[in-house]
């Protein structure tokens, strides 16, 4: 398996699942639309990104936390500041995690998905964490790729909950 490098987040949100990169990759106008609706009308922590109100669909795109095109959010996260600072990969290598950037960290789906990840990744390594991270938001009814936080699969509308 073939790893980009500009996927690899060091909070442990993997961006090969995330909705805006693959809104990104795929130029997929609806899911960026629906995407802003979710961000902007969300309460906060359960969607709502702080500072939203005037995003558009076209501020919808991002290459990865490691990449040069970022989302507007992306580019001020503090974790992944930390972790440069600290020359770390990402908090797997932390002794401080959970740090007080995760205890408050905006959404809750993101935070939950954090505090799953990071420990995976410390014990298991990078390369399976992002196997098993693509492997997981996968529809187990219809094998649909589905990005993380969804409620559904878009192909065969069975619910899901693959972030824990």
């Amino acid at each position: 398996m073939s790893i980009n490098p500009d996927l690899i987040s060091p909070c442990g949100l993997y961006c090969g699942v995330c909705a805006i990169y693959i809104a990104t990759r795929d130029n997929n106008t609806k899911l960026k639309e629906r995407l802003v609706n979710l961000y902007k009308g969300g309460t906060p922590g359960k969607g709502a990104l702080p500072g939203s109100e005037n995003l558009t669909a076209e501020d919808i795109h991002c290459g990865g936390c490691l990449s040069d095109d970022l989302f507007m959010h992306c580019r001020q996260c503090e974790i992944r500041t930390c972790a440069e600072e600290k020359r770390y990969e990402g908090c797997h290598e932390c002794d401080d995690f959970p740090c007080r950037y995760i205890d408050y960290f905006s959404m809750s789906v993101g935070k939950k998905v954090i505090l799953r990840s990071v420990p995976y990744r410390r014990e298991f390594g990078t390369e399976r964490w992002v196997r098993d991270e693509e492997t997981r938001y996968t529809c187990p009814e219809c094998g649909h790729k589905v990005f993380r936080g969804a409620m559904r699969c878009n192909q065969c509308k069975t619910p899901l909950d693959l972030d824990g």
